[in-house]
């Protein structure tokens, strides 16, 4: 009997750390997607429509030979992509 290997708590072992690895290091989600998806829409509409707003309140109260309209919204765009870019790179973690 001493040379026998208790085979049931070596597949509970097991079972165990695949359970711990997955817990750990999960899978691709679909659900994750859509939230990556949806954080880099948004962080790219807020500072877009932020600066059609200001825009707008800017050629009311300060017009000038352009549009600030169409200025800020195009500052707002690349403004949201550095931004969603800097998100992607923190969250894709090197991977």
């Amino acid at each position: 009997m001493t040379g026998k290997h208790d085979k049931p708590a070596e597949d509970i072992a097991r079972q165990a750390e695949r359970k711990k690895s997955n817990r750990e290091n999960p899978g691709p989600s679909p659900l994750r997607g859509i939230g990556t998806f949806g954080m880099i829409g948004w962080s790219i509409v807020v500072p877009t429509v932020g600066g059609a707003f200001l825009g707008h309140w800017l050629d009311r109260v300060a017009p000038q030979s352009f549009s600030w309209t169409l200025a800020l919204i195009l500052g707002g765009v690349v403004l949201g992509a550095f931004i969603a870019a800097a998100w992607i790179n923190k969250e894709g973690g090197g991977r």
